[in-house]
């Protein structure tokens, strides 16, 4: 006969080591994936289709609109592309020197900030005649991603900090 007393203990046992291992690869995962995300439109800003594309996305940005002033449309893409590939090299230090890494996730936070004030700044986001909370799927919804991103970022920083302490 067993003892029935057990199985709740040993399930909520396992339930821990399940969640502690998930948890795991989803603080890696979060790494990675911002790290693939920095790294991937980073390097796309060095393309002239990814100058042209981001333009109405920047030069309608109360806090990035005057680079246009002063730089060619090429130049300010390839500016925020080498500032994105910096986040990204700062957050692959986590795995092993994890005080830069934190540089890398306060400057991950920035861009998904400033990123997401496109939301309000850029024309064409909201669709007023389709409803209240009508967006439009280009700049709408891709830029609404944003708030997702911005969170992995706020993760990034506590796990960051947390390994800086050990």
């Amino acid at each position: 006969m067993t003892d029935l007393t057990q199985a709740p203990a040993n399930q909520s046992d396992d339930n821990a080591a399940l969640g502690a291992l998930f948890s795991d690869i989803a603080k890696n995962g979060i790494f990675a994936a911002l790290i693939l995300v920095f790294l991937w439109f980073g390097g796309m800003k060095f393309t002239a289709y990814e100058a042209g594309a981001i333009r109405g996305l920047v030069e309608n940005s109360p806090f990035l609109g005057w680079l246009y002033s002063f730089l060619s449309e090429g130049a300010v893409s390839k500016l925020i592309g080498l500032t994105e590939l910096t986040i990204a090299a700062l957050l692959t230090t986590r795995f092993f020197a994890p005080k830069f890494a934190v540089f890398g996730a306060l400057g991950a936070i920035g861009t998904f900030l400033l990123t997401f004030s496109f939301f309000f700044s850029t024309p064409g986001v909201f669709i007023p005649d389709t409803g209240v909370l009508a967006i439009s799927v280009i700049p709408g919804q891709f830029l609404l991603k944003d708030i997702v991103l911005l969170f992995a970022s706020v993760f990034a920083l506590g796990n960051a900090l947390s390994a800086t302490a050990k």
